[in-house]
């Protein structure tokens, strides 16, 4: 009466499943360069915490007697894990069944793969290799007919953006719906050579007369510089090791506190470095990357969406052990000036922080919004003011440490002028409603013009603003809240990062 007959038929069964698209196929995934399905999770997870659900579901053959001959399992394997001990969803589409088309992948185990996530609670992460949502046009004969497209389980994805993080990485080819689930994530990463995102492949496009190959038409050199992806990377471990980063520095779920990790890095250190960092030449830049190094925890800087929206780093940090959320001016790009994508970026930057519930540092060098014909038909000022928005909505705690130029409406942009501003300014703050090196001659252009020498007319009016424009002038009418010595940024920063994540009820 024993039950063994029927656990040694689940042992076969697992063993067909862990075959995957079968031995051939296999070899040819690794063939192109990359690791199969099982594999990527083993990479991706500590070791030995997976549990796969659903790992028998598939399609069997059976002979006339009704014995299993073979199985094909779904495409689509998924189940519980951990990364560095906090449990996750970990799932992989398994390219070598039906390049990974969705139609093979079981509706089913779709859905509960995303609803475990935002049910439980926990993050999610999607390795993503794929082909699309349908299959082939091949499966309408199948089917016997054609159908109204609709993504079953996708109401789950929209509640996972809400809920719980969601780390994709592209690891292949994916189009249609395997791209869209890449974009539908917090944080999401190309390998270099290896992943193409399109809406439809290169054989469809050229259905409308335009030839390409699968990097040209959606390369990572194409969607890590227009904003679609936030990162490209050179290798699939070194994705595994980014998404397990990126991880570390956010809650499980909304609602929940980011983990404070401990410190070596002591709160009172002074970097030297820091007095002569900015140059005086108002036209010389910096790096600001140098300044995040030195202020926040050693090593503890995390940038996401590097290539686009370049004049703004958005990047994940720790100050004494708690993380924060630090946005940047990059004055080496565009003078730090805010076009359309860097706005977009700023907008879903801040969004991102105020959902998590994490404290935002920003460090700014705005010289203003871009200008110019160009920067009016992208529409940056409509981008622009949602950045801003995005600013005045988030409910986190914010400081402001203003590094040089502050001009404008995109300067206003650095926190919520209508509430506590906790700022601070070096100074080399430099700020107005724009810079005077570009108002003098048209503010004062009639009087420059009557006198007896422009120039040095000219040269007197700028020596006299030179003097009004000091940031103690603006200090003394309490415009500023505090003048600091560069060096003292980060251990006022640890005193900011101890009240913020007080303030969210956390205790040091």
């Amino acid at each position: 009466m024993s039950w063994k007959p029927e656990v040694e038929e689940l042992r076969r069964r697992r063993k067909l499943a862990e075959q995957m698209g079968g031995a051939d196929k296999v070899a040819r995934q690794h063939g192109r360069g990359k690791l199969d399905a099982r594999a990527r999770i083993k990479g991706l997870v500590d070791p030995g915490s997976f549990r796969e659900i659903g790992k028998i579901a598939g399609k069997g053959r059976y002979d006339a007697n009704g014995e299993l001959q073979d199985l094909a399992p779904s495409n689509l394997i998924f189940g519980r894990a951990n990364i560095e001990g906090r449990p996750v969803v970990a799932s992989a589409d398994d390219f070598t069944v039906r390049g990974g088309a969705a139609d093979a992948a079981i509706k089913r185990k779709f859905e509960q793969c995303e609803a475990m996530a935002n049910n439980l609670k926990i993050p999610l992460i999607r390795m993503i290799d794929g082909t699309g949502g349908g299959g082939s046009v091949k499966t309408l004969e199948t089917i016997g007919a054609t159908y109204v497209p609709a993504v079953p389980g996708w109401g789950d994805v929209v509640k996972n953006l809400d809920t719980v993080p969601v780390v994709a990485l592209s690891l292949g080819p994916t189009a249609g719906l395997g791209a869209a689930r890449v974009v539908a994530s917090h944080y999401s990463l190309m390998v270099k050579g290896l992943s193409q995102l399109f809406a439809a492949g290169p054989a469809v496009v050229e259905a409308i007369g335009e030839a390409s190959d699968k990097e040209s038409l959606g390369g990572s050199d194409i969607h890590t510089r227009n904003g679609v992806v936030d990162e490209e990377v050179g290798s699939e471990n070194e994705a595994f090791q980014r998404a397990r980063r990126f991880l570390s520095y956010l809650p499980s779920h909304v609602g929940q506190a980011a983990p404070r990790i401990v410190a070596s890095d002591p709160v009172d250190r002074r970097e030297q470095a820091l007095i002569d960092l900015v140059p005086r030449a108002a036209k010389q830049v910096y790096s600001m990357r140098r300044l995040l190094d030195m202020v926040f925890d050693r090593e503890s800087v995390f940038e996401m969406g590097k290539l686009w929206g370049r004049a703004a780093i958005t990047a994940f940090a720790r100050l004494n052990g708690w993380p924060v959320a630090v946005l940047a001016s990059d004055p080496s790009f565009l003078g730090g000036s805010w076009e359309a994508r860097t706005s977009e970026k700023v907008e879903r930057f801040i969004k991102l922080a105020d959902q998590f519930r994490l404290p935002v540092v920003h460090l700014v060098d705005n010289p203003g919004f871009m200008i110019g014909r160009e920067a009016e038909m992208a529409g940056t000022i409509r981008y622009g003011v949602q950045a801003m928005n995005a600013v005045y909505k988030a409910t986190v705690p914010l400081a402001c440490v203003v590094i040089r130029r502050a001009y404008g409406i995109a300067g206003s942009a650095m926190s919520n002028a209508e509430t506590f501003q906790y700022r601070f300014a070096w100074p080399s703050g430099d700020w107005g409603s724009l810079p005077i090196e570009g108002g003098i001659e048209v503010a004062y252009k009639a009087e420059i013009e009557a006198a007896l020498d422009p120039a040095a007319h000219l040269a007197g009016i700028r020596d006299r603003l030179n003097r009004v424009r000091s940031p103690f002038r603006t200090a003394e009418i309490f415009g500023i809240e505090d003048i600091i010595d560069p060096r003292d940024t980060r251990p006022l920063l640890c005193e900011f990062a101890d009240l913020a994540w007080r303030s969210l009820g956390e205790k040091p």
